[in-house]
């Protein structure tokens, strides 16, 4: 792997080959490897980390062309403290991320990169986020000296030639520079210059850290991007919804961490669905571009051409369609092995873990066999759900925005927003309540607007005002919702069974963008009816539906007062009408509760 890549050399971007030249320099390798992205050079890169222990073969019987990497166990998630978002401007970062001055930022990191390649090859990684087609697409270059980053990279985005010759017509890349340098949790940088284009990371092989295509450009780098140039970089899945007469809508959705995203992306409709004909489409799971299309209607992308899926609670149960997609030509990350070699991690009720996550023996004792956050990476083309339409380069006509999180109490199962401004006022203010097991309290709310917390590349108070820079003449805007699968009854129980059955909710909201669904009036939005969702065949104790339907008018002018609260915290930058349209549904909370003096719950 030391030789150059000659044809694809003669006619490199000037730009980037003064870049590399630079890097180089810096870094000191022993030898520059420009990636091509061919089966041939896959297939070395593959016997290369068998050779030198960065892969392990897992049993090609049962699983052919899976592989299980360990990595260092100091190196096993994000390091949300460490990743920075580095602006001329202090504000324009922002208090929703961690800054660092340019200059400051650059001298850091470059020390630590000075040197640490030596002995090691430099990969050059052209890459297209998007189909390689389409004008939704945006191109980068990540150099790293990881042959595993690469193996990623090659699944999780279109990398290799044909990345490079749009990068030589366009003339544009975003530049990204990694080295695992030592794996050391003290010499360990995720450093993002988006005025620049550029991201530095250091000191880590953990994916979303190390393959840079995915949170620091698609989300961190593209969210800047994309305010500039007039669309939106976000962390949603798109999923396609078929009915039986064969109209398909797409939803783009946003979760925090838990909140059953990939479940969601992936969903197998109910028996009775299944019969009657509906089906259900995966575009992505993770991240969804949406640019505004020249009939007005928002046309999105997913940026990815693999899926970079939590292992543990993966199961026949909880997502067939996820694990029947990690049968063959995956990269496991951390997880456990059965004595024939199998991968194994905790909620996967086939085989018996016998080495555990760090390659040990598995005792109990020592913790789970599988780490918490062990990986899959496999091409999103092998889900059974998966749709072509995912390569379409128009991208696909998003019918509905769905915000959601993990709140055991308030939240209704499903309620809508009654325009543009209230549904960016729902997306900012939605999160999750964390519960004992994780956190020693019940009850705390984190809030974390569109699912954008640690991935915002700018301020939120921008932010906003960006999402609302949509609402304009010509525009035929998606309706927008929030969901909470989550909520639990007296007794501590959720009421909802959530998985497949969370159809019957993306019905009603595809019969509220269609106009056939009916919804009631509330000072918070617009809900169904138990009447307006389709409940046959639906197991619910009685009177469950109308307790995930109730709306607690004291318990939300509480929370739109936490709101008014949260929005001040990004000062002027959050925008007066976003300000103002909170102060609308207060008035119209308080307008309800004069209404009811004697009742708490309207439904």
């Amino acid at each position: 792997m030391s030789q150059h890549t000659s044809s694809i050399t003669s006619s490199r971007l000037e730009a980037l080959n003064h870049w590399v030249a630079a890097v180089a320099h810096l870094t000191r390798p022993d030898h520059i490897h420009w990636c091509d992205g061919s089966e041939a050079e896959a297939a070395a890169l593959r016997a290369q980390m068998l050779a030198d222990g960065t892969l392990l073969e897992l049993n090609q019987q049962t699983h052919p062309g899976c592989y299980l990497h360990r990595s260092t166990p100091s190196d096993v998630a994000r390091v949300e403290h460490l990743t920075l978002v580095c602006t001329r401007e202090r504000d324009d970062a922002g208090p929703n991320t961690h800054w660092l001055a340019p200059d400051e930022a650059h001298a850091k990191i470059d020390a630590l990169f000075d040197g640490c390649m030596r002995g090691r090859t430099l990969y050059v990684i052209p890459y297209c986020m998007g189909p390689i087609d389409s004008p939704l697409s945006r191109c980068g270059v990540e150099i790293t000296d990881s042959p595993y980053v690469v193996a990623n990279m090659r699944i999780m985005t279109r990398m290799g030639a044909p990345a490079l010759a749009r990068i030589e017509r366009e003339g544009t890349f975003v530049k990204g520079l990694h080295s695992i340098g030592e794996l050391d949790p003290e010499r360990r940088f995720i450093m993002h210059f988006p005025e620049e284009l550029t991201i530095k990371s250091y000191g880590s092989g953990y994916g979303g850290t190390a393959l840079l295509g995915k949170k620091c450009h698609a989300l961190r780098i593209a969210s800047w991007q994309a305010r500039q140039e007039g669309w939106l970089a976000e962390h949603m899945l798109i999923v396609g919804v078929e009915d039986p007469r064969g109209n398909i809508h797409y939803i783009a959705a946003a979760f925090p961490s838990a909140c059953g995203k990939t479940n969601l992306s992936m969903l197998i409709p109910p028996e009775g669905y299944r019969h009657a004909g509906w089906k259900v489409w995966t575009i992505g799971d993770d991240i969804c571009w949406m640019h505004p299309g020249p009939d007005g209607r928002l046309y999105a992308i997913n940026p990815e051409a693999g899926f970079f899926g939590v292992a543990p609670g993966t199961d026949h149960g909880t997502n067939p369609n996820a694990l029947a997609s990690i049968q063959h030509d995956t990269i496991y990350t951390n997880v456990a092995v059965t004595a024939d070699n199998q991968p194994w991690w905790e909620g996967l009720h086939e085989g018996t873990p016998v080495t555990d996550w760090r390659g040990r023996p598995y005792d109990s004792a020592h913790g789970p066999a599988a780490h918490p956050n062990s990986r899959f990476t496999v091409a999103a083309r092998q889900a059974p759900s998966w749709s072509p339409m995912a390569e379409h380069p128009q991208g696909v006509p998003i019918s509905a925005i769905v915000f959601g999180g993990r709140r055991p109490s308030l939240v209704p199962l499903v309620f809508q927003a009654r325009d543009w401004a209230h549904g960016v006022l729902v997306g900012a203010a939605m999160g999750s309540e964390t519960t004992a097991a994780a956190t020693g309290a019940v009850g705390v709310l984190r809030r974390d607007s569109m699912a954008m917390k640690p991935f915002c590349g700018y301020n939120y108070g921008d932010y906003f005002a960006h999402w609302l820079s949509f609402d304009r003449p010509g525009m035929k805007l998606p309706q927008m919702f929030h969901v909470n699968w989550f909520r639990k009854g007296a007794g501590g129980k959720f009421l909802w069974p959530g998985f497949g059955e969370n159809l019957r909710v993306l019905e009603w909201i595809i019969g509220r963008c269609t106009g056939a669904a009916g919804a009631q009036d509330t000072p918070i939005g617009l809900l169904p009816r138990a009447s307006d969702l389709h409940s046959e065949g639906l197991a619910l104790r009685e009177g469950a539906l109308d307790e995930l339907l109730a709306v607690d008018l004291d318990g939300w002018a509480s929370e739109v007062s936490d709101i008014g609260q949260y929005l001040d915290s990004f000062g002027t930058h959050t925008p007066a009408r976003l300000h103002a349209e909170r102060e609308r549904i207060a008035a119209a909370i308080e307008r309800a509760r004069g209404a009811l003096p004697h009742a708490k719950v309207a439904s």
